[in-house]
């Protein structure tokens, strides 16, 4: 199988430095270095579609902008890039969303892939008007997905359950494509829904020994359930011609965090009741001495930034290396990252994704005989605004 890339729109805001934010922790000051205006997300989306990334992440929260709304706008700056909207269950019916991403699809040309996100911070959820707790966000997160399948099929859906109920639920045209289902968590519970559920299970980056045990387990919850599941990776990454120019970056990344800003954030996130983000402080130990917990993988981002906080750091045949590695366990999907993303989506589809061709790992998605988008100038541009 051809591996598949994805890359990110950072609704919060992007910069040369870190930009936090996530699981119940705000975005950080360096986000207004670069506001999220459609304008530079189109940026960054179109030279993800060129560089050769299938799809690009969205992230939702009260952190960033609002998911559906700006991919809907990015969409129309676009012709191929697909778009891995988070979305949250339990604050709009099932029926609305599944209405949503029939719509979407009719209006991008079939562009649209599905990130369920329940929920890890019970008091952001409350904020929305959201009170069941974790167990429970996740149990109607399956009711969710059970009533949206079944729309998605043309199906006439009643449910009585024990968070939703619908009776007499159809759409009056349903999604050509169904939307792909991409779902993270790394609780029992979460393996439960992602076994019954999922197209695509996503991790955070963990070192490939971990990630190898979650593979393992999802596998054999999907198999019980007659299911097969894909696997994908959360990570971030910091590749350049040489490891020492990729471990200087870092380095410079690091020199830029602010103590105070990383106590609170690491006081923030040790509240949190995410099994996944309890993973993730668990790699750093909330200090910056032994951040390369892998060979090139590097927790220092999660000092910082709330969720995915591991990036994949050296020269492009490391990155390459890792890659690879990550693939022979099984996974066929990176949902990657970079700071400023305009600049690393470059530094990645020119230093990285022509070694994995040539391995025979990768191929660009789309057809060399289709129009080009419009051609985004290098990191030497000053970004639209």
């Amino acid at each position: 199988m051809t591996l598949k890339f994805h890359w990110f729109l950072p609704t919060n805001g992007d910069s040369r430095d870190v930009v936090g934010g996530g699981h119940g922790s705000p975005a950080t000051v360096s986000g207004r270095d670069r506001p999220p205006t459609v304008a530079y997300l189109s940026q960054i989306a179109r030279a993800a579609e060129d560089l050769g990334f299938v799809g690009a992440l969205t992230p939702t929260g009260a952190w960033c902008e609002d998911a559906w709304l700006t991919t809907a706008m990015v969409s129309q700056n676009t012709e191929r890039l697909k778009f891995l909207v988070a979305f949250r269950p339990g604050f709009v019916s099932p029926t609305l969303a599944a209405q949503m991403a029939s719509t979407f699809q009719r209006q991008s040309g079939g562009r649209l892939l599905l990130n369920v996100v329940t929920g890890g911070e019970s008091q952001e959820q409350r904020a929305y008007g959201d009170f069941l707790d974790k167990d429970d966000r996740y149990r109607r997160t399956g009711e969710f997905l059970q009533v949206v399948r079944g729309l998605w099929e043309g199906q006439t859906v009643d449910l009585v359950g024990e968070h939703l109920q619908v009776e007499g639920a159809r759409l009056a045209r349903v999604p050509d494509p169904v939307p792909e289902v991409y779902f993270g968590g790394s609780s029992p519970i979460a393996g439960k829904i992602a076994a019954r559920h999922a197209d695509v299970y996503l991790t955070w980056g963990e070192p490939p020994a971990a990630v190898a045990g979650k593979i393992a387990r999802i596998r054999g919850l999907a198999e019980k359930e007659g299911r097969s599941v894909r696997f994908g990776i959360r990570l971030h990454v910091i590749t350049r011609d040489t490891s020492e120019q990729a471990w200087a970056e870092a380095r410079r990344l690091l020199d830029g965090f602010d103590p105070e800003t990383v106590r609170a954030v690491q006081a923030g996130l040790a509240r949190s009741e995410s099994e996944g983000q309890r993973r993730m402080l668990a790699l750093h130990g909330g200090g910056s001495d032994g951040l390369e917990i892998h060979p090139n993988l590097w927790a220092g981002i999660g000092l910082v930034r709330g969720g995915a906080g591991t990036a994949l750091v050296g020269s492009h045949d490391e990155v390459a290396e890792r890659i690879a590695e990550y693939h022979r366990l099984g996974i066929d999907e990176f949902v990657l990252s970079g700071y400023p993303h305009l600049e690393e989506a470059y530094w990645f589809g020119e230093g990285v994704l022509p070694r994995l061709r040539a391995q025979g790992l990768w191929q660009h998605p789309f057809d060399a005989r289709a129009t080009p988008s419009a051609q985004v100038p290098f990191a030497g541009a000053a970004p639209a605004r």
